[in-house]
């Protein structure tokens, strides 16, 4: 295992527009997570936010929070996603 951390998020802030249903009935609801090194005021390293389409991105649009978190223990050996294995 490389990390564990725990988050919490606001559910009246989801866009409910944007869940997706899968083929198995499962509603599912994308995140974008930024781990940060260091903590903010509050202790907290994770800030959860709604994920941006290229559109959004490209007019600078500001992103909606939906909530914090903190990573609570890591190994040290958090391994990134090969580009072409990520599935959104």
């Amino acid at each position: 295992m490389s990390a564990l951390a725990t988050i919490s998020i606001d559910l009246s802030k989801i866009d409910k527009t944007k869940i997706v249903q899968s083929k198995n009935g499962g509603q599912y609801y994308n995140f974008t997570i930024n781990i940060n090194e260091a903590t903010d005021n509050y202790g907290k390293n994770i800030q959860v936010t709604e994920p941006q389409s290229k559109e959004e991105r490209e007019q600078k649009k500001q992103k909606k929070f939906l909530g914090n978190g903190i990573v609570f223990w890591t190994d040290g050996k958090v391994n990134v996603a090969e580009k072409n294995n990520l599935k959104f």
